[in-house]
């Protein structure tokens, strides 16, 4: 096949005619000569907003490929390169029992899945509930902020990024055609084909919830196990090799292969682990707050006039305040909601989520301020107690309930009395408060100083009457699992995904499920 790059539509042509008439005046050939074509990539260019165009690259099948590109001096005309994912199993020693994946967000779910696909047939171990059932009790959560502590947004099958917006795009340079491979697998489990060209791909909650069953589905078929409501309550470990783990301060399952994909919120697993001397260190993350605007005030910002005929706008913002804090928007959600994703009793923890479609009436993002250990402590778990104290604050803002300010009253530090043009678009029940009151100061004033900056680049960034929540912690883990070549923290143990440090979002942590499961059929063989 030959890879066609930077070909040009405009977005009211955007039809698969104009599309080969524009693949065929590329390569200067009839379009009657290209017998079948694939979408590879596709991206908005909207650098000029009176002329927006989407940008395509296709795969095309045609006769005489060697003489087209033989005469092509384009660097847009390529051969098609093999992006197939490849695996072989050349490990040695003997797997006496069932490999043990604590956690099925995506990191432990495609370990899982792909370790099932091999003939491994691995003990899934699920500390909250099954998708159907988790849906239910994070909907009554919402209604009655009756929290079930290890079932709700955080922890369930499928993760925190079940209830999110589903984003899948990643800057994380892909030799070896893992994304790709995570991309298949979502599209053959139910998810859009479109994601596998998408510059841009999303998943949206909605459809994602049925892609995690038909996922689960699959590795039951093929062998594998699912035990929820299991909480892994220690390890066990001997001649320092973990053998096994204690569920439910109860049962134990011994394994010679324990993949921990336990994700950023298992907070009481990292004291655990640290209590039994896994190598930790702290991690950088980032806290704040979400903003809600009128959707149509960024796709407008975004787009011109033209957004009528685009998607819901994204946008990505980064500044680095006086002070050399960094502050960027972080999991914006077009179209979509803010929800209480609190998993600990007496604290408050947020997020953002969209459905596929996006077509709620706000859109909205997490404004962070990036923290370090000389921030919060050096102590492995110091990060864990700061982002503790700022939940334990919004709980009390809030009186139980989310904490919420009008931009204008933020800036002003006074008290919000009541909701302007935006109407906040919020899963949980929330209370007009002073979010300066929840956030450390340097924190408040880099916030501040980058919306303010942000109007610069999004026209109504800093309306008056957009939509503050708080607090948003959980940007990622604030913890590394340490591990070795072999991705072992000690041997039989596997820190894995955004948890452990080595992710963050869906993509990146389905793509290190895959990784811990190439190291473990490099050593173990069936």
């Amino acid at each position: 096949m030959i890879r066609v790059r930077q070909i040009k539509v405009p977005i009211l042509k955007d039809n698969k005619d104009y599309l080969l008439k524009e693949i065929s005046n590329k390569l200067h050939i009839n379009s009657k000569y290209i017998s079948k074509y694939k979408i590879n990539k596709k991206s908005i260019d909207a650098r000029d907003k009176s002329n927006i165009k989407y940008v395509y690259e296709v795969d095309i099948e045609i006769n005489d490929e060697d003489k087209i590109l033989s005469r092509s001096k384009s660097n847009d005309i390529l051969k098609t390169p093999d992006e197939e994912y490849k695996y072989s199993i050349t490990g040695n020693i003997k797997m006496n029992s069932r490999p043990l994946i604590i956690g099925s967000g995506p990191c432990g779910l495609f370990c899982a899945y792909m370790l099932s696909v091999a003939g491994y047939k691995p003990i899934i171990i699920e500390r909250g509930e099954k998708i159907e059932e988790r849906i239910n009790t994070v909907d009554e959560f919402f209604s009655t902020n009756k929290l079930n502590k290890n079932s709700n947004i955080q922890f369930g099958e499928g993760g925190a990024g079940t209830f999110s917006d589903g984003k899948l795009n990643t800057l994380t340079k892909d030799s070896n055609n893992r994304m790709k491979k995570v991309f298949e697998i979502f599209v053959e489990n139910g998810a859009p084909e479109e994601i596998m060209y998408l510059n841009k791909p999303h998943i949206g909650t909605d459809i994602l919830r049925k892609v995690i069953i038909n996922i689960r589905k699959k590795i039951i078929f093929l062998g594998g196990e699912f035990k929820y409501n299991s909480c892994v309550t220690d390890l066990i470990i001997e001649d320092n090799k973990c053998i096994g783990v204690e569920i439910n301060n109860n049962d134990k399952i011994y394994s010679d292969v324990i993949v921990l994909a336990i994700g950023h919120s298992a907070r009481d697993t990292f004291y655990m682990l640290y209590d039994k001397g896994i190598n930790m260190k702290p991690k950088n993350f980032a806290i704040g707050l979400r903003i809600e605007h009128p959707r149509e005030l960024i796709d407008k910002s975004q787009y011109g006039e033209s957004y009528k005929y685009l998607p819901p706008a994204s946008y990505k913002l980064t500044y680095q305040t006086k002070s050399v804090r960094g502050v960027y928007s972080f999991c914006m959600c077009p179209g979509g909601y803010v929800v209480n994703a609190s998993s600990e009793e007496g604290q408050i923890a947020i997020n953002g989520m969209s459905n596929y479609k996006r077509d709620a009436r706000n859109s909205n993002s997490a404004i962070v301020v990036t923290v370090s250990k000389e921030d919060f402590g050096s102590n492995p778990l110091d990060g864990i107690e700061y982002q503790r104290n700022l939940e334990r604050k919004a709980y009390e803002l809030g009186k139980g309930l989310i904490p919420v300010q009008l931009y204008k009253d933020y800036k002003n530090n006074i008290v919000s009395d009541n909701i302007g043009e935006v109407l906040p678009n919020i899963k949980g029940n929330y209370r007009l408060s002073n979010l300066n009151e929840l956030l450390p100061e340097y924190i408040n004033s880099s916030i501040k100083e980058a919306i303010k900056e942000f109007d610069k680049k999004i026209k109504g960034f800093s309306m008056e009457d957009a939509v503050l929540s708080g607090i948003e912690s959980r940007t990622s883990s604030p913890v590394i699992i340490e591990r070795n070549e072999d991705f072992e923290s000690i041997p039989g143990l596997y820190p894995a995904g955004e948890g452990a440090g080595y992710a963050g979002g869906i993509t990146t942590s389905a793509m290190d499920g895959i990784k811990v499961f190439e190291k473990i059929i490099s050593k173990y063989m069936l």
